[in-house]
């Protein structure tokens, strides 16, 4: 699949909440499918945890995360150019930033997802070993 930036893709007039979803074009959906993915790896997941308290440069990054130099600027580079982080060089240093706080309500959303059907799956067990 190429890649399609966001500035590239027709994005439809403002419908109801309701519709938006349902009337995206395989392409914007293409698009948001690209972002989650590069939100699925391990890695990229504890940079972004990382830089939830501010700004940081790739030896913060490797020093918080514990993860390699290599790996640390591979993932960076994917989370820049899914838009999820931003860079601004100061001086001979690179800081990289979260684009748009709402990436930590997103994970706050599924995190509470998660838990709530970790509990019910945890009661349901309960529930089999009463029989």
């Amino acid at each position: 699949m190429t890649k399609t930036s966001l500035k590239e893709l027709p994005l439809p007039t403002q419908p109801s909440e309701e519709s938006r979803t349902s009337q995206m074009s395989p392409a914007v959906l293409a698009y948001i499918a690209e972002f989650f993915k590069v939100l699925s790896e391990v890695s990229r997941l504890q940079i972004v945890c990382c830089l939830k308290s501010g700004a940081k440069n790739v030896t913060q990054i490797i020093e918080e995360t514990n993860l390699g130099q290599a790996n640390v600027s591979k993932h960076l580079k994917l989370l820049a150019q899914a838009g999820i982080v931003a860079r601004t060089q100061v001086g001979v240093s690179v800081y990289y930033e979260i684009a748009n706080p709402f990436l930590f309500e997103l994970c706050d959303l599924v995190c509470e997802s998660l838990l709530s059907q970790l509990e019910k799956q945890n009661q349901q067990l309960k529930q089999f070993k009463v029989l």
